[in-house]
């Protein structure tokens, strides 16, 4: 028990409605669920370190190989590379400055359970490692068109 409960004074209501409702609205603001878009940035931050992760072993064994275009390979996959790392740390500033974080949980079976702490709302959510496969892929495909583009430059 405090000192205050016991004057009578704090048993009426003693704030404004209008005080009230910016307060409520400040606290809905720390806690609340994260937007489609939100989950979508959350997303991608788990995917781009695995893409990161499959082009480094290709570049391993493309430099092994004895292929004629093994340059232009390395170079179509290191601009790839350099693409999605600035592309991590845009999306990292964004979560952050959204105070967002992304944390690994666990993998059970064939998903891959992920934490996400959005503005103190805690959320557990999975993906299914089919699911990766297929978005790793459109993404690479998406990365290697503006490849195709930059190189159809000098074509001209």
């Amino acid at each position: 028990m405090s000192k205050l409960d016991g004057n009578g004074r704090w048993q009426s209501k003693m704030t404004l409605t209008e005080h009230t409702e910016q307060y409520e609205a400040r606290n809905e603001a720390k806690t609340s669920r994260p937007t489609p878009e939100e989950y979508t940035m959350a997303r991608d931050y788990i995917l781009l370190p695995h893409m990161l992760t499959i082009i480094d072993r290709n570049v391993e064994e493309i430099r092994a190989s004895t292929n004629i275009l093994k340059r232009l390979s390395l170079i179509a996959a290191q601009t790839v590379m350099n693409q999605i790392h600035k592309d991590m740390h845009t999306l990292r500033r964004e979560l952050s400055k959204r105070n967002i974080k992304v944390i690994n949980d666990e993998q059970i079976d064939l998903v891959i359970y992920y934490k996400i702490i959005c503005r103190g709302y805690e959320e557990r959510f999975g993906i299914v490692r089919d699911v990766v496969r297929s978005e790793i892929s459109v993404r690479l495909t998406r990365y290697l068109q503006d490849v195709a583009k930059y190189l159809g430059q000098y074509d001209k």
